[in-house]
């Protein structure tokens, strides 16, 4: 099968966007796809983490993973540090990619802002240590959004160079994964803004963790029009926080919109609202309970990560190796 790779930041607790846009999709590939995923934990500290913080969210998101459907015994599900071949790579891509391409990134702007002089050199380098990440383990396909496919193209980039300088057909072409239309969730407070676990509100979002509670409190709360729904997309045009509701129910029930709004017209959002968490519950719930309980064992659940680091190891150390071959390091043994 075709190999395919993806990682995720330990950033906080998942959001239902993020769920929703991107982990929900990674489980299917699980039965076409040879799976490898990962947590990102070398890409967390670009930014400076709180170490105890940093190891609480790792574990907390290697849970999520499985609590939302990734099974250890189906795909190779591991933390980034575990794996050195990521790091040995990407110290080789450094040298390969160059400045010029860097300073092209837009993520880098926008997230090193206005003082760039201030931002890590880790910040900067960012897109090498992504493209190490897929090319260690020769992957040909990763799903991605529309904010990475500019690392995308850059890994394609320093993988053509490498073969190119080298003279070698080594590391292969990556080609985005395409998964048809991705749920996009945006913010409870503002419909314009994509749901974010950095939003200083947590009013703003629904986190994998809520409870019962927590998610009709926010739903409740959530910002909306005087406007009842209409029958047809046409109607929501102009009314972000209404498509965004209406898109959320669609997508946890796994219909369309068009199907929500035929059967809801005419509603309030007070009525809609009781339907929009109900369904809500009823999917996350069973999330909610199977990530608690695995972060009450964390021994099994660090021994899960441990066997998929194993698992990738054994596939990236010998293409991470022959690599070093190639550029000329002499081997240790």
């Amino acid at each position: 099968m075709t190999r395919v790779f993806s990682g995720i930041q330990p950033s906080g607790v998942p959001t239902l966007g993020n769920y929703l846009g991107a982990i929900r999709n990674w489980v299917p590939m699980q039965d076409t796809h040879e799976a490898i995923f990962c947590v990102v934990d070398l890409h967390a500290i670009t930014v400076w983490q709180d170490p105890r913080e940093l190891a609480r969210q790792t574990r907390e998101m290697g849970a999520a993973l499985i609590a939302c459907g990734l099974d250890p015994k189906r795909c190779t599900l591991f933390l980034q540090s575990h794996v050195h071949a990521h790091t040995r790579l990407a110290w080789i891509f450094n040298c390969v990619a160059r400045l010029g391409w860097l300073n092209r990134m837009t993520q880098f702007k926008d997230k090193a802002g206005k003082d760039r002089e201030a931002a890590s050199s880790g910040l900067y380098v960012y897109p090498n240590l992504m493209a190490a990440d897929i090319l260690t383990y020769h992957a040909t396909q990763v799903p991605v959004g529309d904010d990475q496919r500019q690392h995308l193209e850059l890994a394609n980039d320093i993988a053509q160079k490498f073969n190119h300088d080298y003279g070698v057909e080594f590391f292969p072409k990556i080609e985005p994964l395409i998964q048809g239309v991705a749920a996009r969730v945006m913010s409870l407070r503002d419909g314009t803004k994509k749901m974010s676990k950095s939003d200083p509100s947590d009013q703003s979002r629904i986190n994998l963790t809520d409870d019962h509670d927590a998610i009709a409190q926010k739903i409740r709360k959530a910002r909306t029009d005087a406007e009842p729904l209409p029958g047809h997309a046409s109607g929501l045009e102009n009314r972000p926080e209404a498509r965004n509701l209406v898109g959320i129910l669609a997508a946890i029930t796994g219909t369309l919109p068009e199907n929500v709004l035929r059967e809801h017209e005419g509603k309030g959002f007070g009525a809609f609202k009781e339907v929009l968490v109900a369904a809500l519950v009823a999917h996350l719930d069973p999330i909610r309970k199977e990530m608690s309980r695995l972060l009450d064992d964390p021994a099994t659940l660090d021994a899960q990560l441990r066997l998929g680091a194993d698992r990738a190891e054994a596939i990236a150390a010998p293409i991470c190796a022959r690599a070093e071959e190639i550029v000329g390091f002499l081997p240790r043994r």
